[in-house]
């Protein structure tokens, strides 16, 4: 697995790249992409970093996993590749902002166009392997993805955090909340938001309103 990365994370990613787990998760997904059909493409990998260069991270939106059915995943979290069925949590996602903002539900899934106004949409885990969720979890891709978030509290200002459920809301340790904004909520998971724990969370006018209190331009949802 080449490290294909935007140039404006390599210096600060320098070390992680360079410890003795991340070679053995690199040996691991070359060996797992070798074997059978895993999700994302290669290419795709790191996707998230390279629509979002580190110095124009505003919102960070943190999921666990990518995708695992055909076509769906493409390098973003809670993303889907164009026409392709939106899954449950990114129908609950869009269904949020259009009570929340007023937006139409949209035609498409892909989330490239929040990425590329700045929202770095991380997963945990950058790789899967086809139909077996979790397949990739617990060989360093956490590691690597805490080292990141870590990166952006330290590097950066004045960025949003969208910790939707049990799992991202973990990741507020690494948080210097004293910089940053901090949103919290239950996933959009059918699962949660059933229970009412998702749904009027207001996340995306939230974020909003930060973002401009600060300078910083809104993200057309």
């Amino acid at each position: 697995m080449e490290v294909a990365i935007h140039p404006s994370w390599k210096g600060i990613l320098k070390e992680e790249f360079e410890k003795p787990y991340f070679g053995a998760l690199t040996q691991f997904v070359k060996q797992q992409y070798a074997q059978g059909t895993c999700y994302p493409k290669g290419k795709e990998i790191f996707a998230a970093f390279d629509y979002c260069p580190l110095s124009e991270v505003k919102v960070v939106i943190i999921g666990q996993d990518p995708y695992h059915g055909a076509g769906q995943a493409n390098g973003l979290c809670f993303s889907v590749h164009d026409g392709i069925i939106h899954p449950p949590s990114l129908v609950n996602i869009f269904k949020e902002i259009e009570q929340d903002l007023g937006i139409p539900y949209p035609m498409s899934g892909n989330l490239e166009r929040w990425a590329s106004q700045g929202v770095l949409l991380l997963n945990a885990t950058l790789t899967v392997n086809a139909g077996q969720a979790g397949s990739h979890q617990g060989q360093g891709w956490e590691t690597f993805t805490d080292a990141v978030i870590k990166a952006i509290s330290e590097h950066c200002n004045q960025v949003v955090f969208m910790l939707w459920g049990g799992y991202a809301k973990k990741k507020a340790s690494l948080i210097d909340s004293s910089k940053h904004c901090i949103l919290s909520s239950g996933h959009p998971s059918p699962l949660s938001a059933n229970k009412g724990h998702w749904f009027g969370n207001k996340h995306f006018s939230k974020a909003n309103a930060y973002l401009t209190s600060v300078g910083k331009r809104a993200i057309n949802w």
